[in-house]
């Protein structure tokens, strides 16, 4: 495997170790897979003791969820592991770019939104996809939307997103010999 596209210009995983940290997590609506993120992400850190040098937060690039809470399927399958899941869902704003030291993406479809509606002058966001922190990710790095689908997507999402916000955390506030995760 190769390092990410962005990894040159100095965007990619093993570039990023910075606190303290804002991360913004990004799907499609909002309601599904990037509140998910944002919650197992955040319950990562209570329980690593680092709230005052991380904090997450989830957008979506489409708007038509503004305002609504987390899909109850999500919201099942977090509380199901303890976790509790913010709201209500927003779209991404341009000064999300400047504000948010990383963004991360649940697939490649909304990575490239992003990097589209990015401004030429944003001085932070860098744009990543999530599974690049996946162990078990492969070549694969699309977090699937659940939202037509059974519980059984929101299970499967779950583990992906774990994976990943575990992975994360180790590249945020692991040992400085840890090798950065890999991807396509």
């Amino acid at each position: 495997m190769t390092p990410p596209s962005d990894f040159a210009t100095g965007e990619g995983p093993a570039s990023f170790r910075t606190t303290p940290a804002e991360l913004l997590f990004v799907c499609l609506g909002n309601i599904c897979r990037s509140p998910l993120a944002e919650g197992v992400f955040l319950h990562l850190v209570r329980d690593a003791g680092l709230e005052s040098s991380l904090d997450a937060d989830s957008a979506g690039t489409g708007g038509w969820h503004a305002g609504e809470p987390p899909d109850p399927r999500s919201v099942e399958v977090a509380r199901r592991h303890g976790i509790e899941l913010r709201g209500p869902a927003r779209q991404v704003q341009r000064e999300d770019f400047d504000r948010f030291a990383l963004i991360l993406a649940m697939d490649r479809d909304n990575q490239e939104e992003l990097r589209r509606r990015r401004p030429a002058v944003a001085t932070r966001g860098r744009i990543l996809l999530l599974r690049e922190f996946d162990s078990e990710a492969g070549q694969d790095l699309d977090v699937p939307d659940p939202y037509y689908g059974g519980p059984s997507g929101f299970d499967q999402v779950f583990e992906m997103v774990h994976r990943s916000c575990v992975g994360l955390l180790r590249h945020l506030h692991g040992p400085s010999q840890e090798q950065p995760p890999e991807s396509q």
